[in-house]
């Protein structure tokens, strides 16, 4: 396929800050395995089919590009973002029997029972966030006060670390995340600051374990006879950054944006709150600004797809949002259902690299939305949907603020 003109151009172009690119529809029907071209030139492959995108991400063959893939580059040569700097990558097993045991030691720190456990301290955390904001008064932005910082104390607490330093968390995964908002030197120099943060905190960890992820991890792995390093401690600590802040902070402002569009979403949760996890997982696959970029996976060998043989060397790109409303697998997938159930989306991916944190990341969501219909059931927003404004430049998507009034 590298051998034809780019058919598409990523980003893909949309209507409206919450709504799909028009062109899903078309590439899952016309064309569901499509050469892509990327911001930085580099061109790889579209997929847009749920079984498509579910079989590769699936494969356990085959896993994000790693610093060692030469792989296609998302942004231009000089931006700022890890995932567009290979000297910059998480210092953690991607592939191969390392991965799948850091993986198994990871996972069992997020169990349901482990999630339930801190649904409590969560619903402290949410419900102080949204006092402050109703005590400074309407119009307020619920991201800035309730979706950004709510994941950042939480992820402080998993750390073990203190909860002053959520700004300079906040800091860093935005400057791993955002590829034009940054140098590549400032997007360097956060990485430089992390790792020796989280590096510190490892020591310490060892020095004098808490009830903490990184104090868990080092005594489970100590317990089989074979311990993490401590570059290993220190990427999970920083991926657990990057993927747990800044998604889960853009998800809680889309969520709210997303069920209060549509009042009559907002009111069938009052009336019945018992559908907060349908509806939760409902946003979760009706979200259309995931990232405009979607999953990428780097072929290690020839993969078919759709009868296309891709060979070795391509860079895919599965556009999870435009899978999660294939027709074939979610009845009216243009409309959302909060009752919808059973509700197989793939917006955490799937098979052995899909996200580690996604019952960590429900949890957050469902409380936020408890909470926020508990305290502000007259909860609105506070301009026209036309008005939100999608944040540019991050591999996650956002809205930039969430307007909102009671």
């Amino acid at each position: 396929m590298s051998q034809h003109a780019p058919l598409v151009r990523l980003p893909l172009p949309t209507n409206g800050p919450l709504e799909p690119p028009a062109d899903w529809k078309r590439l899952r029907e016309q064309c569901p395995v499509a050469t892509a071209e990327l911001p930085s030139g580099d061109t790889g492959t579209l997929l847009t089919r749920y079984d498509h995108v579910k079989a590769l991400l699936s494969d356990p063959r085959f896993s994000r590009p790693t610093a060692e893939d030469a792989g296609a580059r998302i942004a231009p040569e000089g931006a700022g973002g890890v995932s567009t700097n290979s000297d910059m990558s998480l210092p953690v097993p991607l592939k191969g029997d390392g991965h799948l045991r850091w993986r198994r030691l990871v996972t069992k720190y997020f169990t349901a029972k482990r999630m339930t456990a801190l649904r409590p301290r969560m619903v402290d955390m949410t419900e102080a966030l949204v006092d402050d904001m109703v005590r400074s008064g309407w119009p307020a932005d619920l991201k800035a006060a309730l979706g950004f910082p709510l994941p950042v104390y939480v992820i402080c607490d998993l750390l073990g670390a203190p909860a002053e330093d959520r700004d300079r968390f906040s800091y860093w995964s935005d400057a791993f995340l955002n590829v034009d908002r940054y140098t590549k030197e400032e997007t360097k120099a956060a990485y430089t600051e992390f790792v020796t943060y989280m590096s510190d905190l490892v020591v310490a960890k060892r020095a004098q374990p808490g009830d903490d992820v990184i104090s868990m991890l080092i005594e489970e792995s100590r317990a089989e006879g074979q311990g993490l390093s401590d570059p290993e401690l220190v990427g999970t600590g920083m991926g657990l950054l990057v993927a747990g802040h800044e998604t889960t902070a853009n998800m809680i402002g889309k969520m709210i944006a997303m069920l209060l569009a549509d009042r009559t979403r907002w009111e069938g949760l009052l009336a019945n709150p018992s559908l907060v996890r349908t509806a939760v997982d409902e946003v979760l696959r009706s979200d259309a600004n995931l990232g405009g970029f979607g999953a990428r996976r780097y072929l290690t060998e020839d993969f078919e797809v759709g009868g296309t043989v891709l060979p070795g060397g391509t860079t895919v790109f599965c556009a999870l949002s435009a899978a999660n409303r294939d027709e074939h697998v979610f009845p009216d997938p243009d409309e959302m259902d909060l009752t919808r159930s059973p509700n197989p989306h793939l917006t955490f991916g799937a098979g052995a690299h899909s996200c580690l944190g996604q019952s960590l990341a429900r949890t957050e969501l469902q409380v936020a939305l408890e909470v926020l219909l508990h305290k502000l059931p007259s909860l609105e927003l506070a301009v026209p949907v036309t008005e939100l404004q999608q944040i540019e430049g991050l591999t996650v998507g956002g809205l930039r603020e969430v307007p909102v009034r009671w």
